[in-house]
């Protein structure tokens, strides 16, 4: 349908709309018209990715003078696959002209693009890929064609093309989701993840995860072209804090450490075999050095590396400190390092710092100055390069400590290094850390806000909405709540005290391993399973807690029982295996069979999936996840919010469950 929304034409792909989707839309043009960021509450469900693509696209195309291009953020790689689909539907009711000159595509990680036999097969996708596209690999094998050097066909297909410019002829206008271009990659034998990384430039319309702006780490290699006129779109954003916490936050364990020693030896042999057959090497890397920190200019596409997590573009212009130019120099600042904090995280005692006195106390004990500190990351990368180091995951101990470093040495505040030798849950065992932790959402999304004209901060849950402005340090031109109007009695919640035998049930701690409680949980997902058609799915309050029932139920004899009605799915830290989970759950109850899955709140499924229709008869939480509220790491963020931005802890936020007083649950642990 077409209709008017103040003088602007807007192309829905649907015969009706939900009044609080016009409203939506009236905002988000306003938010356009001037310029600025905007911040939007729907609940879920009333259609807030159509209202959002309808409008740009609309907005676009009303205005070619003004040409915009959208990149919509996503949380999970299906909340990405929905909006494209959304995308080829609005496209298809789009007039041909209009249609024929819109490009939309979504990107993800090599893994979910690789399209080689060998390599998508195996466990490690980057690394394989790297050992068959790296420039020096292609280099080899051009230079000596009888040694035999493996390439990769698809990625060779993409090179020739990106070198005579015909890239646009493997890809036309229209809506490609991540079937499709992997799906364009076998039939044309080429890349599709460099291919989309490539078009990106040219697109309309991306589609692709948080972390691809959020995380400076990979903003800057996928992100770095994007103009200031485009429209960034964050969707089901009440997690968009601790999603930014995190990308700058690190944590060190003795793993870590003993892992990153490890690497310093093999980086050691390195140096010692290139100086033996190829000096060459290590001097010209010395003399890019000596002359600034962009030493290696524009790298191949295939060579691009994680780049820098912290450093701003005023310190990027310094000269690299002289005592990490040479290698050997600069591996014996690393050494000095890592043996600093493997005595630190010996300590017996809890200890919270800022980064300006752990610093402090690095150069005092190490020797090591801050301004050196700054450019560790950076340094390991140009050496692991000029080593033609391909197996990155090898080298991720190292590269964690470098990340620490470059914190550590250029912010002074927004952080705090709290060690701890014990877990306060399980305090009888011993497992010291280091975690880094950044407590200012801010830092890592500011320069989002700066960088873009307008900004669009959207969930179905923000409230207090006021809250977010404060937390993610922005001025939105739009603010707005909307409510559903349309609703109808289709839910029927239950909360239930009580076993089937009048015994209580809960998930606080001192009650979650009662034999009595187990049981009564199995029974009661027993009797609905018997009773339930099609899908349940059950969420656990953690993966432990899930690992741990579901165990006791096995010995109690009670999932065998659950599975003479329904086939058993259980969700994964790893996302392959439980997207294999997900699709065999849902053929079960495709084909009438019926099944249960097994998940964890605030877990990757339940973030993004849908269990729309019989996919999802019934959901059983057991137990409410909150957060773990004696954490030194959460009080120490809520410290800071209260100094910086006035947050009380009494603020419902996104750190808390909604609606509930972050107080009351400070002092009582009690889960039910």
């Amino acid at each position: 349908m077409w209709f008017d929304l103040d003088g602007l034409p807007v192309c829905f792909p649907y015969d009706a709309i939900y009044p609080e989707q016009h409203e939506y839309m009236g905002e988000l043009k306003r938010a356009l018209d001037a310029r600025g960021h905007a911040l939007l509450e729907m609940p879920t469900g009333t259609g807030k990715t159509a209202a959002l693509i309808s409008l740009i696209t609309s907005y676009a195309l009303a205005n070619p003078s003004r040409p915009l291009r959208l990149f919509y953020c996503t949380r999970t790689v299906h909340e990405m696959e929905k909006t494209l689909a959304e995308l080829r539907l609005l496209f298809s009711h789009l007039p041909p002209a209009d249609a024929c000159r819109l490009l939309a595509l979504g990107l993800s990680s090599r893994k979910n693009l690789c399209v080689h036999p060998q390599v998508s097969a195996s466990g490690a996708v980057d690394t394989g890929c790297r050992r068959l596209t790296a420039s020096w690999v292609c280099e080899k094998a051009a230079y000596d064609r009888e040694s035999a050097t493996p390439l990769c066909d698809y990625f060779e297909t993409f090179d020739a093309a990106a070198r005579k410019g015909d890239l646009a002829l493997y890809i036309q206008p229209g809506v490609y989701t991540l079937a499709d271009l992997r799906s364009l990659g076998r039939e044309r034998r080429i890349c599709p993840y460099f291919l989309a990384r490539h078009m990106v430039k040219h697109a309309n319309v991306v589609v692709y995860s948080y972390q691809y702006l959020l995380d400076p780490r990979v903003a800057s290699i996928v992100s770095s072209e994007m103009q200031k006129d485009c429209v960034v779109v964050f969707d089901e954003v009440h997690n968009i804090d601790n999603v930014c916490i995190e990308a700058l936050s690190v944590s060190i364990r003795k793993q870590t450490i003993q892992g990153a020693k490890g690497n310093l030896r093999h980086i050691s042999q390195q140096i010692d075999r290139f100086k033996a057959t190829d000096a060459s090497r290590l001097n010209a890397e010395y003399r890019r050095l000596v002359d600034g920190l962009a030493q290696r200019g524009n790298l191949p596409i295939s060579d691009a590396w994680l780049a820098n997590l912290a450093l701003p573009d005023d310190i990027l212009k310094e000269a690299v400190p002289g005592n990490i130019r040479k290698a050997e120099h600069f591996l014996t600042v690393l050494w000095r390092l890592v043996r600093n904090l493997d005595e630190r995280v010996d300590t017996e005692n809890v200890v919270n710092e800022r980064p300006v006195s752990f610093a402090t106390s690095i150069y005092s004990l190490a020797g090591i100055e801050t301004t050196t500190l700054r450019f560790l990351y950076d340094r390991l990368q140009s050496l692991l390069l000029t080593l033609e180091i391909t197996d990155t995951d090898e080298f991720m101990h190292i590269q964690k400590i470098c990340d620490f470093a470059t914190l550590i040495g250029t912010y002074k505040r927004g952080f705090s290094i709290i060690i701890e030798p014990y877990d306060d849950r399980m305090p009888d065992i011993r497992d010291p850390v280091i975690q880094l932790s950044c407590h200012d959402a801010s830092l890592a999304i500011q320069p989002v806000f700066n960088r873009f004209q307008t900004v669009v901060i959207t969930s179905g849950t923000l409230s207090p909405i006021d809250l977010y402005p404060r937390l993610l340090n922005f001025n939105p031109v739009i603010s707005r709540s909307f409510t559903m109007s349309l609703t109808r009695d289709c839910i029927c919640p239950m909360v239930l005290t009580r076993g089937s035998d009048q015994l209580p049930v809960s998930t606080k701690f001192d009650m979650r391993s009662d034999p009595g409680v187990v049981r009564n949980y199995g029974r009661l997902l027993l009797e609905m399973a018997s009773a339930v058609p099609d899908g349940i799915v059950c969420f656990f309050v953690s993966y432990s807690y899930m690992d741990g029932i579901v165990s006791s139920w096995n010995d109690m004899g009670i999932l065998q029982e659950i599975m003479q009605h329904k086939l058993v799915f259980i969700e994964t830290p790893d996302v392959v295996e439980t997207t294999l989970a997900l699709d065999n759950y849902r053929k079960a109850c495709d084909c009438g069979r019926g099944a249960v899955f097994f998940s964890v709140a605030r877990g990757k499924v339940v973030e993004g999936i849908d269990f729309n229709r019989h996919y999802g008869r019934l959901v059983i939480m057991f137990g409410v996840p909150f957060q773990y509220t004696l954490s030194k790491i959460l009080r120490a963020r809520l410290e800071y919010l209260r100094e910086t931005s006035q947050i009380q802890e009494e603020a419902s936020c996104s750190m808390c469950w909604p609606g509930d007083s972050f107080e009351s649950r400070l002092w009582n642990d009690d889960i039910c």
